[in-house]
């Protein structure tokens, strides 16, 4: 049976807001991210970098941490109010879900915790504004990244997933099963309105696969993999240009000097209206990854970054994906 949202959630959530990553070379992840990727350094201080899209007026979507280790540190999402904060402390010591208040530069209210399935994330009601640079146009570098989208983990569990965030009022755009079946292997969920803010696809978990940029158009996909090229980041590349089946967006995705994986995309499709079901794929289907271009490497299926202190767990159902190596008959 498919997971069911819960309409009347303990906390309103409202969209992906932020993520922090643990770099070890602070300076080239940031020249990575400004001059390959194209993101606004908003503020840099001895030890992290703030950056967000052309179009945020939020002071930042991605903060990169100096560590001695690369490891992806938290995902964040807003919930619509201070309130919500206080509402989301009281629901997880309801449930025992582990949660602590923090301090973090230039956000409001910001609470800490870890899902059933060992996704580090934290909730915060604001942050401070900045100016827009979404006419600035003679900023639009590489690919011009306007706004950050969602979130990709990986976990051993998607169904458990899948359940406790549903719970918190999240809806399944589309899914993956296993053929004929509803045994899930990937889901798309989304707060916001469009496709997804939240996806879990079954794998060694919890990781975070990837973090996702919109952009303007087809264009700055192209032109983002010609900068990662002339800059000595092609081999970088490590999917795409191609279209999903699910969401229908364009692609390329990009690995950072730590290898943390980024997706640049042409936005998805509106997801609002309550009658709206989600949209099944077989796992077999090969059009669900993409409706054309190359299947993803070995790299894409398995690599991912880990949270720290998490152990990784086999995943509840096993995959054998097909990937760009056994497409080309390389071993």
């Amino acid at each position: 049976m498919l997971p069911i949202t819960n309409y009347d959630p303990p906390f309103a959530l409202t969209r992906a807001s932020h993520v922090s990553l643990a770099v070890t070379d602070l300076e080239a992840s940031r020249d990575f991210y400004r001059d390959v990727v194209g993101l606004v350094v908003t503020e840099q201080t001895d030890d992290a970098v703030y950056l967000r899209g052309l179009e945020e007026s939020a002071h930042h979507s991605l903060v990169l941490e100096r560590a001695d280790e690369a490891k992806a540190l938290r995902v964040g999402l807003r919930v619509r109010a201070d309130a919500d904060i206080v509402a989301a402390e009281k629901y997880f010591a309801s449930i025992g879900i582990d949660h602590q208040r923090v301090e973090k530069p230039h956000q409001g209210p910001t609470l800490q915790f870890t899902d059933p399935v060992g996704t580090h994330l934290e909730l915060t009601s604001s942050m401070d504004l900045v100016e827009r640079r979404m006419q600035n146009f003679d900023q639009f570098v590489s690919g011009a990244p306007q706004r950050i989208d969602h979130f990709q983990v990986v976990t051993y569990d998607v169904q458990s997933a899948t359940g406790f965030w549903t719970g918190l009022g999240m809806r399944m755009s589309e899914y993956t099963a296993e053929d004929g079946t509803d045994e899930l292997w990937g889901t798309w969920m989304e707060v916001k309105g469009n496709t997804h803010d939240l996806v879990f696809t079954n794998g060694h978990g919890p990781r975070l696969h990837h973090f996702a940029y919109t952009v303007p158009d087809a264009s700055a996909l192209l032109h983002a993999a010609d900068v990662a090229g002339a800059l000595g980041f092609g081999e970088e590349i490590d999917r795409g240009p191609g279209r999903h089946g699910i969401s229908n967006a364009l692609f390329l995705y990009l690995r950072d000097p730590d290898q943390h994986r980024v997706e640049l995309f042409t936005t998805h499709y509106q997801f609002i209206d309550l009658e709206e079901v989600p949209i099944r794929w077989d796992v077999s289907n090969p059009r669900r990854a993409q409706l054309w271009g190359m299947p993803a490497s070995r790299r894409w299926f398995f690599e991912a970054s880990e949270f720290p202190g998490e152990v990784l767990r086999e995943p509840l159902l096993h995959a054998n994906p097909a990937t760009l190596e056994e497409y080309l008959g390389v071993h």
